[in-house]
């Protein structure tokens, strides 16, 4: 049998005692998109720390991100897989002995040895605290279902009448990858209260934000279901992400009207075929990206990862600079929320200016129309617009290995006649052109981004 932290458990039912649990008014429906109209932009700690991120780190990037990055956007500071095992490890988890903190309800808590401030059963509260005094937000992640440890001990369900939570689980599409919960059986009764007692506590403890993993390989369409209504009558706007990839096109309806954003793909990582794989998939949820609802991209594996992390040695980023544009451009473009994986105290100028270029973040924000031109031989072509100001925005990539590749479109496809004045986003640079296309010389894996405005 595996230990549970008992002191926690007893804290933590005096510290929800002296919470108010007063009734709130259900959100309404799909009232859930107002809280995310831009693409949500921060960070996360699963690529620099894994399943071992401690408190003072989360602090130090969400110290960074108040000096450095808040103005330009970046609000979110999230963390990641695992924040309730005491002894968990980088390099693959720990599921020989793990210690889980968990409260009488089945419900996970912090693991003080890791955030100090949880102590006493606040849980996140303080942390979520100093960081919202920073003019942040805060986000966790968690698995989807109920913890096997409340099921073997027969733990109640919060706002129940004697229902347990061995009354509510199966065995059946238990995560492959991590074994900590089993499957919330959706129609059972105290599956929805179960659901409805963990975002509770979570809005008691100040979350903005969670990423719910193994939501989506195959889509557990019950527990979304579950979880939409357990944060819309929560009393608190938390935005959801679900994980992983490949969320299955056939789902697009149903998730674009449950959540804020949804994983194309697996993980991406710092090395090449990751990001030409993401450009594959993504091309059949361009006709998704919607205020409110995102297809994402997945956090992006730049600056200094693998501190403690899941794949590979602790070091800067794999990807060449070309590459990091071809990836930051693409990211940008496509709308995806924008999520950090590296440390980022550790950055270096060059990384910082991939996440500060006003334009670039202008665009992201405020762009609409997403569409790809084309996606063949090597060569894509994604486009915007900007309705505020009447700008246009062509990427252009050459994701071929070995040719330098000369990249174009006519500027009819832009809707553009005549000529137009050019920014080169990334350089700065700026020029017109008077010809009937746009285009550039690019190498293997490079790109380039461009502001496009008609000259009457």
């Amino acid at each position: 049998m595996k230990k549970t932290n008992l002191l926690a458990m007893m804290m933590g039912t005096f510290f929800l005692s002296i919470v108010s649990t007063a009734q709130t008014k259900p959100f309404q429906k799909e009232e859930f998109k107002q809280w995310a109209q831009t693409p949500p932009m921060g960070w996360n700690s699963w690529d620099c720390y894994g399943p071992t991120v401690e408190e003072h780190e989360v602090k130090a990037n969400a110290d960074y991100m108040a000096k450095e990055l808040k103005k330009f956007g970046w609000e979110y500071v999230v963390v990641d897989i695992r924040w309730f095992v005491e002894n968990d490890k980088a390099g693959g988890y720990n599921q020989t002995d793990p210690r889980y903190v968990i409260d009488q309800y089945g419900r996970y808590l912090p693991a003080v040895n890791r955030f100090p401030s949880a102590k006493d059963g606040q849980g996140f509260k303080p942390l979520a605290d100093y960081i919202h005094k920073k003019g942040l937000k805060f986000g966790i992640h968690i698995m989807r279902g109920i913890p096997k440890k409340a099921v073997e001990d027969k733990m109640p369900i919060k706002g129940t009448n004697g229902i347990t939570a061995d009354q509510i689980y199966s065995t059946a599409l238990q995560c492959e990858w991590l074994r900590d919960n089993y499957t919330v059986v959706a129609d059972k009764p105290g599956a929805q209260e179960y659901y409805n007692s963990i975002f509770e506590l979570y809005a008691q403890w100040g979350v903005d934000f969670i990423k719910i993993d193994d939501l989506s390989r195959p889509y557990h369409e019950g527990e979304i279901n579950l979880i939409r209504n357990a944060i819309d009558h929560c009393g608190r706007k938390i935005v959801l992400s679900t994980s992983p990839g490949e969320t299955p096109i056939s789902a697009a309806q149903h998730v674009s009207t449950h959540a804020n954003m949804w994983r194309m793909v697996d993980d991406v990582w710092d090395t090449w075929p990751h990001i030409t794989h993401l450009m594959d998939v993504a091309q059949k949820w361009y006709p998704y990206i919607a205020p409110g609802t995102w297809p994402d991209c997945d956090m992006i594996p730049l600056g200094r990862i693998s501190i403690r992390g899941e794949r590979g040695n602790d070091r800067m980023t794999r990807l060449t600079k070309d590459e990091q544009y071809t990836l930051i451009t693409f990211f940008n473009i496509f709308k995806s929320p924008l999520f950090f994986g590296g440390d980022l105290p550790s950055n270096d100028a060059f990384t910082l200016s991939l996440l500060t270029n006003k334009e670039v973040v202008k665009m992201h924000n405020e762009s609409t129309a997403v569409k790809q031109l084309f996606q063949k031989d090597g060569k894509i072509a994604v486009t915007s617009k900007n309705a505020k100001d009447g700008s246009v925005y062509l990427a252009l990539f050459n994701i071929s290995d070995k040719d330098s590749e000369k990249v174009s479109v006519n500027l009819s496809e832009l809707g553009i006649s005549g000529t137009a004045e050019v920014l080169n986003m990334w350089t700065g640079e700026k020029s017109k052109t008077t010809s009937k296309e746009i285009g550039a010389d690019l190498k293997p894996h490079s790109s380039v981004l461009y502001q496009l405005k008609s000259k009457k």
